[in-house]
């Protein structure tokens, strides 16, 4: 069956049966996109709790240097 003929035949059911595919159609879109969404997240925020050391040394530093330009 074609997208046409499914179209063609979704728009000659009773309007109350097209409102509860029309709830179905959309629950199932959603729970896909979000899924999708969900894993594209998690993969692009592995890895972001790794941290460099920064001894207080550098933070000292950093700081000193930093007071001047700000002046």
């Amino acid at each position: 069956m074609t997208l046409e003929q499914l179209q063609k035949q979704v728009l000659e059911l009773p309007i109350s049966d097209r409102w509860v595919l029309m709830q179905t159609l959309l629950e199932s879109l959603q729970q896909e996109t979000s899924s999708e969404f969900k894993k594209g997240n998690l993969s692009r925020l592995r890895g972001i709790a790794k941290g460099t050391e920064i001894s207080s040394e550098n933070i000292e530093v950093d700081y000193i240097n930093y007071l001047p330009e700000k002046c």
